[in-house]
C-alpha cells in the first residue's frame, strides 16, 4: 500500500524509525524507538499509534517501544470486508501483532493496549499465552462482558457499538458523509472535558487523516461487526471454560471513562486474569492524551518488574 504523505502529517516521535513489515498478509506500520525490554503499545478507535505520543519519550527511556498502526487504521493496510468479519477478530489482529514481534526477534514481549487495541491486548494474552511477560488494559472490560450487561444507561453510552455493527454499508455511509465532524464529536464527547482540548494539533492531524479515507472508515466498522460476532463468540467460550490470562495484568481506567459505566472494572478483570491490579486515574477514555503523567505512574512501576531476559537493542532487530 501507499503510505499518507508523511511530509504532511507531523512527526510525533522524534528520534523513532518508522517501517513497514507484512505480517500474516497484512502490511504493518510501526514505530521503533528506545531502549530496554519490548513493549508493544496498541492504539484504539478511532485513533492510531499516534496516541501514544505523549508517553512515549519517558516509555523509551525504560523499554523499546513497537508501536504499530492496527490493520486498517492509519497508515497500515486494510484487509478485506467479508460476511463472518474474522480478519477483524481480535484473535487475527493477535496473530498478526505475535508475527509482527517475532520478525523483530521477540518471542516474549510486554503489552499495553487501549480501546479496541486492549481487545486485541486481551485475546493476545489468552491464544498466546507464552508470549506475554505482563499485559496493561486502558478503560476497557471484555467484549463479552459490554454485550451482556448492556442495558439502557451504558447502551447510550456506548451507542456505537451497535451502529458501528450494522452491516456494510449503512454506518460507513452515514461517517462519511460528515467524517470529520464524526470523528470530532467521538473524541470530545469521550473525554472528562468534552471537548478536544486535551489532542494536540499534530495528533489530531494523524487522525483526521487517516479517518478521511473511506476504505479505512469502513475498516473500523468491521472493527466492530467482529466484535459483535466473532469477538463475542471467542469471549464467550474462553468464560465457559473460565479460561485466566496468565500473565500479571494491570487494569487501568479513567475516572469517567467507558469502562467505569458498567461494572468495577477491576472485580470484571479478576474474573478474566490470574493476577490483577489496577484502579481509575484522573480523565476520561483517552488517559494517554487527558492524563499522560498519571498514566506513566502506573504503568512505570508495572513494566519494570518484567524479567530480566537480554533483549537485543533497536540496532540489532532485523531489517
Amino acid at each position: 500500500m501507499q503510505p499518507l504523505p508523511g511530509e504532511e502529517l507531523p512527526d510525533l516521535f522524534p528520534g523513532f524509525e518508522t517501517r513497514y513489515l507484512v505480517c500474516e498478509g497484512t502490511e504493518i506500520y510501526l514505530r521503533l524507538g528506545g531502549n530496554g525490554p519490548p513493549l508493544l503499545l496498541l492504539h484504539g478507535y478511532p485513533q492510531t499509534g499516534a496516541m501514544w505520543h505523549k508517553v512515549a519519550p519517558e516509555l523509551a527511556r525504560h523499554f523499546t517501544l513497537i508501536i504499530p498502526d492496527l490493520p486498517g487504521y492509519g497508515q497500515s493496510a486494510v484487509p478485506p470486508l467479508s460476511s463472518d468479519h474474522t480478519a477483524y477478530s481480535k484473535r487475527e489482529i493477535a496473530r498478526t501483532m505475535v508475527a509482527l514481534m517475532e520478525q523483530l526477534g521477540y518471542s516474549r514481549f510486554s503489552l499495553a493496549g487501549h480501546d479496541r487495541g486492549a481487545r486485541v491486548s486481551y485475546r493476545l494474552a489468552l491464544d498466546h499465552p507464552d508470549t506475554l511477560e505482563r499485559l496493561a488494559v486502558l478503560d476497557i472490560l471484555p467484549t463479552h462482558t459490554y454485550w451482556a450487561r448492556m442495558d439502557r444507561a451504558f447502551a447510550l453510552k456506548v451507542y456505537h457499538w451497535a451502529f458501528l455493527a450494522q452491516p456494510a454499508p449503512f454506518p460507513e455511509k452515514m461517517i462519511a458523509a460528515s467524517a470529520e465532524s464524526f470523528l470530532n464529536h467521538t473524541l470530545a464527547s469521550w473525554t472528562a472535558a468534552k471537548s478536544l482540548d486535551c489532542f494536540s494539533e499534530g495528533a489530531l492531524a494523524h487522525y483526521h487523516a487517516f479517518f478521511a479515507q473511506a476504505d479505512r472508515i469502513a475498516a473500523t466498522c468491521e472493527d466492530y461487526r467482529a466484535g459483535a460476532s466473532c469477538d463475542f463468540e471467542h469471549d464467550a467460550v474462553d468464560a465457559a471454560a473460565e479460561k485466566k490470562i496468565k500473565c500479571p495484568t494491570l487494569a487501568l481506567w479513567g475516572q469517567t471513562g467507558i469502562a467505569q459505566a458498567s461494572e468495577t472494572p477491576l472485580d470484571v478483570w479478576a474474573r478474566w486474569a490470574e493476577v490483577v491490579s489496577g484502579r481509575s486515574i484522573a480523565g476520561g477514555h483517552f488517559i494517554a492524551e487527558e492524563n499522560p503523567g498519571g498514566l506513566l505512574t502506573e504503568m512505570l512501576p508495572f513494566f519494570k518488574k518484567s524479567g530480566s531476559t537480554l533483549w537485543p537493542s533497536l540496532s540489532e532487530i532485523t531489517r
